[in-house]
């Protein structure tokens, strides 16, 4: 179950923002922070709760979703490329960017822009580590779904290099977007970091259309 918040919005657009994040690094902070503040101001948010996430790929339902949503929040962190999950949000994110009527702004949370473009440092491991399982799972397919697809081993592992063809690409889009690096910000206080982050998210949805955003000098979060 997602959630959103309670209010509609204009035009074609069910949602003004969707939420992109790995839960174990960010749900219970920065995140679930995020989300709160955002609805409490009017603006509508999709915040998918990852319950179904084990090794599933991402359903219609959240496709829909994330087409459906004006303005993309991807939360990049450590973990984040760990998650076939995540990066296949991703890959619809930017699909969704090149239609120009979608915008996609990437917040580096403790991780830097350059480490998700080359996935390098501990972001990379953390890719890299999630395509070594995802080509060894090309040979963990039941007998019974490659009989029924009638799909040779090779064309498996076929697919399987091109989802990471797929996700390298994503984020190398993703990572050359404008947007916010949070790391070491504000020398770690927290409070600032978070109230500096809303400004310009509020700011950038504000900018494109969504609705009348208070600005830092009415926010009384802290």
């Amino acid at each position: 179950m997602a959630s959103t918040s309670a209010l509609s919005v204009q035009k074609n657009f069910k949602y003004d923002v969707f939420l992109s994040f790995r839960g174990e690094d960010t749900r219970k902070t920065f995140v679930d922070h995020l989300y709160v503040a955002l609805v409490s101001k009017g603006i509508i948010t999709y915040k998918d709760d990852e319950k179904i996430e084990k090794g599933e790929r991402i359903g219609e339902q959240l496709n829909r979703s994330i087409q459906d949503s004006r303005f993309h929040i991807i939360v990049f962190s450590k973990n984040y490329a760990s998650s076939s999950w995540c990066l296949d949000e991703l890959v619809k994110i930017i699909e969704c960017q090149k239609m120009k009527e979608h915008t996609a702004y990437p917040v580096f949370y403790d991780v830097e822009p350059t480490e998700v473009r080359h996935q390098s440092g501990a972001f990379g491991e953390a890719f890299a580590k999630l395509v070594a399982k995802h080509e060894n799972s090309s040979w963990m397919f039941s007998f019974f779904e490659l009989f029924a697809r009638k799909k040779m081993s090779e064309d498996v592992d076929q697919e399987k290099e091109e989802d990471v063809k797929r996700w390298r690409y994503a984020l190398n889009e993703a990572a050359g977007l404008a947007g916010m690096e949070l790391k070491n910000t504000f020398n770690g206080y927290s409070s600032l970091l978070f109230l500096y982050s809303l400004c310009l998210i509020w700011t950038s949805v504000s900018s494109r259309g969504g609705p009348t955003l208070l600005m830092a000098a009415h926010l009384d979060f802290f």
